[in-house]
């Protein structure tokens, strides 16, 4: 099972592997392999398996790593089928929308000096502000900046203009001051493993310290809620956390959330029109451009706003694809 991050593989363990990672002979195990990707997202802890060890402890449906061999991992491996198979944008069960609220006031309460360290750079507990701030400069410097002289071309041809993120950095108020908390930060419905009784929720790569109104934006963004669900989750999002005794974390919620949801549409707009040009196949058919075009349109649609973008029309769109995608230097000068 191949994401964006990861390449996943499920074997069943002999019983003497077994023995030694105490564990059932049998079981079956997850091993986990780093993509060379482009980076688009922030990792704060190189190592998943650091962050692991102690999330498994405080939320015991979490898969622990068995063993970390450097360049790949075996995790334990959590029986069940992925949200997403039930459909990518069908309503999300009641009880399992209670259970996701529950979940992140859970994931807030593990204490931050079993973490990892942090960067020594990273904003001090409670600046929001700065959080936010270092988020929108990783996205500038790290993800579009780096690339901009490879998709130029393309990014010119679509309508994003150069130093976008910096706009939306002076444009952003100032954020309500709220305590920090362990955040997943990708908490989407191929992460949601659906057991029969319960879920849990894998691929912790990404976690960071740091404002909660920002996993729960990445949330409700990349679930695709409709509007009523996406309202329902705010208010149990909110119940949650003042029922676990977190009620600081709620702080500024209706005022600060569009925030995080703005910088979400607009930071993605850079990963999701890099990913649609690189997955492109050499010989490249009208449905494969088709399908390219309609990632672009949807991730420009959401990002308009935010970054003060004009959205272009279908046909630029898949113009600007083709020629991109005619220089071959261009789609081999970046890893896939």
């Amino acid at each position: 099972m191949t994401g964006y991050h990861n390449s996943n593989y499920i074997v069943p363990l002999g019983w003497r592997l077994a023995l030694l990672l105490g564990t059932m002979p049998r079981a079956r195990v997850k091993c986990r392999t780093p993509l060379q990707a482009v980076e688009v997202v922030p990792r704060i802890w190189p190592r998943e398996n650091e962050v692991l060890a102690v999330v498994s402890r405080h939320l015991r449906e979490v898969p622990r790593c068995l063993a970390d061999f450097g360049d790949w991992s075996m995790h334990a491996y959590h029986a069940g089928k992925p949200l997403s198979e039930r459909g990518p944008q069908l309503p999300v069960q009641p009880e399992l929308l209670r259970g996701l609220a529950a979940f992140f006031a859970r994931a807030a309460k593990v204490p931050k000096d079993e973490l990892p360290p942090l960067r020594a750079d990273w904003p001090e507990d409670g600046d929001t502000t700065g959080f936010l701030h270092w988020l929108i400069d990783f996205t500038e410097e790290r993800v579009h900046r780096p690339h901009r002289e490879h998709f130029a071309t393309l990014f010119e041809a679509v309508g994003i203009r150069p130093h976008a993120m910096a706009g939306f950095k002076d444009s952003s108020p100032r954020l309500v001051e709220r305590p920090f908390c362990l955040l997943h930060t990708d908490v989407h419905r191929a992460n949601i493993i659906i057991d029969g009784s319960g879920f849990a929720v894998i691929d912790w790569e990404l976690a960071l310290y740091g404002d909660p109104l920002h996993d729960l934006a990445t949330h409700l963004v990349r679930m695709d809620y409709d509007k009523d669900q996406h309202g329902d989750m705010r208010a149990l999002w909110r119940q949650e956390m003042v029922r676990a005794g977190l009620a600081a974390h709620t702080v500024g919620l209706d005022t600060d959330l569009q925030v995080y949801l703005d910088f979400e549409y607009a930071q993605s707009v850079f990963p999701d029109v890099m990913r649609a040009a690189l997955a492109l196949p050499v010989r490249a058919r009208s449905d494969d451009f088709q399908d390219a075009t309609a990632q672009v349109c949807r991730a420009m649609r959401r990002a308009a706003e935010p970054l003060r973008l004009e959205v272009p029309d279908r046909r630029k769109v898949d113009a600007a694809l083709r020629d991109w995608h005619a220089d071959p230097s261009r789609r081999s000068g970046t890893d896939r």
